[in-house]
């Protein structure tokens, strides 16, 4: 069986219901490895060769996060930029997460409506997680998918 990593950010997670329902719904699943990195890192201070193991330890990594100013929280952001190291995630040398799959479950603040070429946003969630895409192209990752 598959083993699955939530990597899950949320700064205001007792403000969020949808988030509380989300978690409630995967606590204590087989296989299933939830990261709370606002829990782990309420300093910001990442230790980069653990994440990277955990990483390693697991098939599916899913980037757990509202919807924080068209992208992730700032914590998570931070995650991606010291964890996915060139020449460990991503370069010439950089094949620790080949094959890996990728998902990005989100929460907005608003409908679909408004997350189009004729909604207030102006584009769609799919234009904004782009660079969540790429970054899982970087892995050579064969599947990236988005869950809203």
């Amino acid at each position: 069986m598959k083993k699955i990593l939530i990597l899950f950010a949320h700064p205001k997670f007792e403000k969020s219901r949808a988030n509380l329902a989300l978690i409630n719904h995967i606590t204590d699943k087989e296989n299933v490895t939830l990261h709370d990195l606002y829990d782990e890192y309420p300093d910001f201070h990442i230790d980069v060769p653990r994440e990277q193991k955990l990483l390693q330890d697991h098939d599916i990594i899913i980037w757990h996060h509202p919807f924080y100013w068209y992208s992730c929280p700032p914590l998570m952001k931070q995650w991606i930029d010291m964890v996915l190291e060139f020449n460990w995630a991503y370069g010439p040398e950089g094949k620790a997460l080949h094959n890996k799959t990728c998902l990005n479950a989100i929460t907005t603040g608003g409908s679909k409506e408004v997350y189009c070429s004729a909604g207030y946003n102006s584009f769609t969630v799919e234009q904004f997680l782009r660079p969540f895409e790429q970054t899982a192209n970087l892995w050579v990752c064969p599947i990236y998918r988005h869950l809203q």
